[in-house]
């Protein structure tokens, strides 16, 4: 029995709220979570929070936006109840995808500068070439060309006014043809460029002739929201005190945070499911779907002992071989052994499908498919009924009842335990690094 505790639940995974406080001893606190006719989130707690230690669990599947603002109020409403601490628990942490530059559909980010661009010309958000011989280090001006003293006589004026002999920005004096066009006597310096300082930026209204000659490469100002550090601020701002994840799809999300972020891992439960449930399993290999999986996957391998694979999906055109499955090549053996996928998510299950698919083709007996978190998005279990998959199994991060009901490849296991013991050593000032013991 756990004392001056509050746990609260979202709608978006009760039962797993309820095995977390079966475990603890607790029961779950009262609260009413409801939507106005307007699809407004009302939110009131029943229980009293004052100088409490509450944990709020809400997990990011399903209604992922509502169930972040059904979040973000809760912990609010706790705040003004003068909690003493309120720790977010996300089994699913929403919007842990986005903390980088996504990829257009040729796969390349979309700050990477076109191809099309000539060297020498330079956007808004190109850099200047290297210096090197034979380059110009200015466009406009020639390798020969007296920088300092073509800088000198640059107008500083940005209008039709006269200084010191300067007429919209171009001298009158050496030679030069004037901004209209015409001819002005006097020397003109050798090695000097021809220079025409224009008189409106491209900025101006005034001058849309001007503005036309912009040229922006393709991407420029399409900025994309970096979504990951937005929710981290959202639950900073709403009052949160301590975040408790699993398996977050990217490390550095914890770095987003002003506030303790604890980022706990299903890998004891992947790690004991295989050594109970594959018979010979250090006969089996590893096998990762991408090589953003790889280090997860290669952490599994060397605490089991066994071999380790990875597949490698190709961005560029590349010409199709016997070894490779559309844009992915297997790097790896593992013709007539068990392949156990290892992976962190699965929303759409195309890539893990295409995966065992080519595993299929490469001659692997039986294919395991072990995921942490199981979100299972549009036909992805249709998907999977179709595909090469034997079995695969998820936590229950997000809710599974349905999915388990219409796949039977899909085996659940229970992740509460872990939540359980973190939320009693973050309660009781405990480490919590024995759950970061695998072995």
């Amino acid at each position: 029995m756990v004392r001056n505790i509050v746990i609260l639940g979202g709608n978006s995974h009760p039962a797993l709220t309820e095995n977390i406080c079966n475990i603890l001893g607790l029961p779950v606190s009262n609260r009413t979570l409801s939507k106005f006719s307007v699809g407004e989130t009302r939110c009131e707690i029943k229980d009293s929070v004052r100088g409490k230690d509450v944990f709020i669990i809400q997990s990011g599947g399903g209604s992922v936006n509502d169930h972040l603002m059904e979040l973000c109020i809760m912990i609010s409403a706790c705040k003004i109840g003068s909690a003493k601490r309120v720790t977010a628990v996300l089994p699913l942490f929403p919007y842990s995808r986005q903390p980088d530059l996504p990829y257009n559909k040729a796969g390349a980010p979309l700050s990477k500068p076109p191809t099309e661009v000539p060297k020498d010309k330079y956007t808004f958000e190109s850099v200047p070439a290297t210096p090197a011989p034979g380059i110009q280090k200015t466009p406009g001006f020639s390798n020969d060309t007296d920088l300092s003293r073509a800088m000198s006589r640059t107008s500083l004026t940005n209008g039709n006014c006269h200084s010191n002999g300067l007429v919209n920005g171009t001298s009158r004096s050496n030679g030069e043809t004037s901004t209209n066009g015409d001819p002005v006597s006097g020397p003109a310096r050798p090695g000097l460029t021809t220079m025409h300082t224009q008189s409106f930026t491209t900025h101006d209204l005034q001058n849309p002739a001007l503005i036309n000659t912009f040229q922006a490469k393709p991407g420029y100002k399409r900025w994309v929201a970096q979504a990951g550090t937005l929710v981290a601020d959202l639950l900073t701002c709403a009052g949160a005190d301590h975040v408790v994840a699993l398996d977050l799809h990217d490390p550095q999300y914890q770095g987003f945070f002003d506030i303790p972020m604890d980022n706990l891992y299903g890998r004891p439960l992947l790690q004991r499911y295989i050594q109970q449930n594959i018979p010979d399993y250090r006969d089996a290999v590893i096998v990762s779907p991408d090589a953003g999986g790889a280090k997860r996957a290669t952490a599994i391998a060397d605490s089991l002992g066994m071999e380790f694979a990875l597949i490698h999906k190709e961005r560029r055109p590349t010409r199709i071989t016997d070894r490779q499955n559309a844009t992915m090549m297997l790097v790896g053996n593992v013709a007539n052994r068990v392949c156990i996928l290892i992976d962190d998510l699965v929303d759409t299950a195309n890539t893990i499908t295409r995966a065992a698919k080519l595993l299929r083709k490469e001659r692997a007996t039986t294919v395991y498919a072990l995921i942490t978190h199981g979100v299972f998005s549009g036909d992805a279990i249709q998907r999977i009924n179709l595909s090469a998959i034997d079995k695969i199994v998820v936590t229950n991060s997000v809710p599974q009842i349905e999915h388990k009901k219409v796949c039977s490849k899909l085996d659940v296991l229970d992740v509460s335990p872990i939540f359980a013991e973190a939320i009693r050593r973050i309660h009781h000032g405990e480490s919590i690094s024995v759950l970061f013991q695998y072995d």
